[in-house]
């Protein structure tokens, strides 16, 4: 099995953890001695043992004057866990290729430095392209302190995401709303407007048959305090948690209302009279929430897109035709005044889920 094989494999082992690790990255190590695989693992969550001691544990005896793949630089200091760095000098690990340097700057190449000043020869970059795309929302979260923004809309061929009515059930077929599903079990939190919920009156759960779920936190998106007492995000049975996100206009009684039903309030400052996205952005990321998805509706992208706040964009294209000027588009407010000012997405994929398309990818806007 050659170097880029064994690499691939560690990527392969961190994938493992997806939706499991946050804050923590995604990290998957391979132990080599003689050609041959004497040690791996993977993290399974924070607070557990990263990769490499798996790995490390695996391997025994057989650990020393052998070569490590890692998928991201061993970690130097003490976190919930002790540096990983100093239990592979002490295991005599001759070699350790990793395919990127950790971008949280406790580590941000020191990791390397000791085990190069320990005498163990480091190499650097191997699948690195990948393994930044495995870890772009710790990348993000832990260089910016806000989580990474997931933009998620579905609408039919011609743009609209329910009809002049209102009507929204359902745009996409099951294939695609299992993805979403999914998606929710992976990410920390949801995020809709109120106006969503007096809409839909959605649950923003991860419905999968499942043991081990992990509902979102979910975030309402609530200025004035217009959530229905009723609405089923706000039952106290309901897994997972609910906040409502506010600002002083929301009246007193009302906050003390959601709060003697078990619902958190956090009262924000206001931008042009709603919650200040970059406000609630840096508080959740304080939080150590690492990811955001973003469901909506249109008035909430709307101002996502106009912040410069999304970082990834999925798009589900449905096979039908709605039609009706009034029917709701994906992504509301004024928009741009001319094609050179509007976000294009870089890094495209097209894949498809049952009769429906997923179109994703990065926003970068060229003209300011």
């Amino acid at each position: 099995m050659g170097q880029q094989d064994l690499m691939k494999r560690a990527l392969r082992l961190a994938e493992r953890g997806r939706g499991r690790t946050s804050p923590n990255p995604m990290v998957g190590a391979v132990l080599v001695k003689d050609s041959r695989i004497v040690g791996e693992g993977f993290h399974p969550c924070a607070g557990e043992p990263h990769a490499e001691i798996f790995a490390l544990r695996q391997a025994g005896e057989q650990a020393r004057g052998a070569t490590l793949y890692v998928n991201l630089e061993p970690c130097c200091y003490h976190g919930r866990t002790p540096p990983c760095t100093q239990a592979l000098i002490a295991a005599g690990v001759a070699e350790v290729h990793l395919a990127m340097f950790d971008p949280n700057p406790l580590v941000a190449g020191r990791g390397r430095a000791e085990l190069e000043a320990a005498g163990i020869r480091t190499i650097v970059g191997e699948r690195g392209a990948e393994a930044r795309a495995l870890n772009e929302v710790f990348a993000h979260w832990i260089t910016t302190g806000r989580p990474f923004v997931i933009a998620k809309f579905a609408m039919s061929l011609d743009g609209k995401i329910a009809t002049r009515t209102g009507d929204a059930r359902w745009i996409t077929g099951p294939v695609a709303r299992h993805y979403v599903h999914r998606l929710r079990n992976q990410v920390d939190a949801i995020l809709v407007g109120v106006e969503t919920v007096i809409t839909d009156d959605p649950l923003l759960t991860a419905r999968l048959e499942r043991a081990d779920v992990r509902h979102p936190l979910r975030v309402i998106l609530d200025s004035t305090g217009r959530i229905p007492p009723t609405a089923r995000v706000l039952d106290a049975a309901l897994p997972g948690r609910t906040v409502i996100a506010a600002t002083e206009v929301m009246p007193a009684e009302r906050h003390q209302a959601l709060m003697a039903g078990g619902v958190e309030v956090l009262v924000l400052p206001a931008d042009d009279g709603r919650v200040s996205l970059t406000a609630l952005l840096a508080t959740l990321g304080q939080r150590q929430v690492t990811s955001l998805l973003v469901e909506g509706g249109g008035t909430v992208l709307g101002s996502f897109f106009a912040h410069g706040l999304v970082d990834k964009a999925l798009a589900f294209l449905a096979p039908l035709i709605i039609g009706g000027r009034d029917a709701p588009t994906p992504v509301g407010g004024a928009g741009v005044a001319c094609i050179a000012e509007a976000w294009r997405l870089e890094r495209v994929r097209v894949r498809q889920l049952g009769p429906d398309v997923l179109i994703s990818g990065y926003p970068i806007r060229e003209a300011a």
